[in-house]
């Protein structure tokens, strides 16, 4: 592995007395390792990051997710660009702790048992945040329910909603058979909704919560806050009465629909998570703005999202800062400092970064870059909405262009959800465009398998991060920040998190806002063609000094320590004159 993720063996040191969890972060994915393919993309890496910080920085935090027995997937590309998938086969025992107590839900009309493995997450000081993973392969589950728990986002709505009361019920009765008294539990996004009836059958034992009394009701919210991380309403869980009966029974359907979360006869697990939560969030803020157009009358606030930045360092920055500003890892914001050091310095810790990345794509393609020639890096998740292809809206432009300035290598990385045939489609025309334009003056290589670690080599490596999402469908975007903290400046659409850290021609470039994708083409080539390649090749020394900038700038801020503390101050321990009342939808 290139870096250090703060992982430890499952046999890590406990928390003491004093800091017993508080906080209880239900997430469906958290990536917690490399070796431990719990995880899609953002919102795993968000929540694996998120916990890291929460470890660095001492908060009394435990996590909960499932434990995902085949992963993702592994992605497999033909040479014309055919996406195929095969399962990611891992063996738990080898690296998680069995816990030593189980659990019994009620779904689908009969008993499910639920077992619970735990990752211990070690910060810089060594406190401990336990990450307990859910697991219904367990004797005497009946088959089906025994699979429950295997596949990230697999099966149809009937098997995503059981997966969701396995997570959320689940999750609530697990903590409490292993003792834990907390405080505030954290919805990452909807698909932990179902917690809300897990805390609401505890304060009703053995009556039916649809008879719950308003106050009762307030309990729960005041134990509840919310993350929504998803800017178009087809992204919102959301199932059919028919399954809401069968999955969660009568008594709970009947308080869902009591409660206004199933408009239409169909349950919002958003809207389940604003109804029971007395602090929501966006994850910036334009999504902020965005959400709150979704959601009319609910008081959704903002905290942007962060990087865990000891993970998204390169080896060298990281040598290169523990040298120079001792400290950063416990307090990110130190990195602001790096503006009174020799950009000079931060420019040869980056090459030494750049070399790492292209002997990487050596070794996996047997294709050899240069140093020497600027490298534009674009890599995530394969979405319609993010054109991984704008880059090629005018071919001939591109190549004009590194013929004017001395060459250009990109390189591409992304898996597309098997059943999304846009975005492999997208990956195809990737392909279909290297086949046309790889030359001695242009080369594309994209990368097969993207996943914690490449993304690491790229987002370090490259010499600027290309983002091109079609507004406004990007949430906040995080391997931008993760390229920040190396260095390495973004040329972006005005989106998500761009939106805060972009300021022109000092942390990176902006691609003009128009309706018109022609248009923006068009702005992407004028910004590379007149502004970031002459610089870049001419004035070394001002590209150094951005590189430096984008450091102190948008590292020492966009960070997971930062979100954290956010997090902290305004929704886990606000005091009397942050704390936000529980939200109820006001209309006008």
């Amino acid at each position: 592995m290139p870096y250090s993720h703060g992982d430890v063996p499952p046999s890590g040191p406990a928390m003491s007395t004093s800091m017993s969890p508080r906080i209880a972060y239900f997430s469906m994915e958290i990536a917690m390792d490399p070796a431990v393919p719990t995880y899609s993309g953002g919102l795993g890496m968000l929540a694996g990051d998120t916990l890291r910080s929460a470890a660095d920085m001492e908060l009394p935090v435990v996590a909960v997710t499932l434990l995902h027995r085949r992963g993702y997937f592994r992605q497999h590309l033909s040479p014309d660009g055919q996406q195929s998938e095969s399962p990611i086969t891992w063996n738990p025992e080898d690296l998680l702790e069995p816990v030593g107590c189980a659990a019994a839900i009620t779904i689908q009309n009969r008993p499910v048992m639920v077992r619970a493995w735990r990752y211990n997450v070690t910060g810089v000081t060594g406190h401990v945040v336990p990450i307990y993973l859910l697991d219904t392969d367990v004797e005497p589950n009946d088959p089906w329910d025994r699979r429950l728990t295997d596949q990230l986002y697999g099966g149809d709505n009937y098997y995503r909603l059981c997966q969701e009361a396995v997570l959320g019920i689940g999750g609530v009765r697990l903590l409490e058979e292993l003792g834990l008294q907390i405080d505030v539990h954290h919805m990452n996004e909807g698909h932990a909704a179902l917690l809300t009836l897990g805390l609401l059958e505890q304060e009703l034992p053995g009556r039916p919560i649809a008879s719950a009394s308003e106050e009762q009701l307030e309990n729960v919210r005041q134990r509840c806050i919310f993350t929504t991380h998803t800017p178009v309403p087809a992204g919102h869980d959301k199932f059919g009465w028919d399954y809401t009966l069968q999955v969660l029974g009568q008594d709970r359907a009947a308080l869902l629909q009591r409660m206004g979360c199933c408009p239409d006869g169909v349950l919002n697990m958003t809207l389940l998570a604003l109804h029971f939560s007395r602090y929501c969030n966006a994850v910036a803020l334009q999504h902020g703005k965005v959400s709150r157009a979704m959601f009319p009358g609910w008081p959704i606030t903002s905290i942007t999202n962060g990087v865990h930045a000891a993970t998204w360092t390169s080896p060298a920055m990281q040598t290169w800062l523990d040298m120079n500003l001792p400290g950063w890892r416990t307090d990110n914001f130190y990195l602001h400092n790096v503006i009174g050091y020799p950009a000079a310095e931060i420019a040869a810790a980056h090459r030494v970064s750049k070399i790492a990345l292209l002997d990487e794509v050596f070794a996996r393609t047997g294709k050899r870059l240069s140093p020497d020639v600027f490298t534009i890096g674009f890599a995530r998740r394969v979405a319609t909405y993010k054109r991984a292809d704008l880059l090629f809206r005018d071919a001939h432009r591109l190549v004009e262009i590194a013929h004017r300035h001395g060459g250009l290598q990109i390189i591409f990385a992304g898996k597309s959800h098997p059943a999304d045939e846009g975005g492999k489609q997208l990956i195809r025309n990737i392909f279909a465009a290297a086949h046309q334009l790889d030359s001695d003056i242009i080369r594309i290589i994209y990368l097969e398998n993207y996943d914690w670690d490449l993304g690491a080599l790229l987002t370090s490596g490259v010499d600027i991060w290309l983002n091109t999402p079609r507004r406004p469908y990007e949430a906040s975007g995080t391997s931008g920040m993760k390229a920040a903290l190396n260095g390495v400046p973004s040329l972006s659409t005005m989106d998500g998190w761009w939106i805060e850290g972009c300021v022109e021609g000092v942390t990176g470039w902006c691609i003009s806002e128009t309706e018109d994708e022609n248009a923006e083409a068009a702005s992407l080539y004028e910004k590379l063609d007149n502004v970031i390649l002459p610089t870049y090749t001419q004035q070394p020394g001002l590209w150094h000094e951005i590189m430096r900038s984008t450091i102190a700038l948008n590292g020492s801020f966009f960070n997971t320590h930062r979100m954290a503390g956010q997090y902290a101050v305004n929704a886990y321990f606000p005091t009397s004159r942050t704390r936000v009342e529980t939200p109820q939808p006001v209309y006008s």
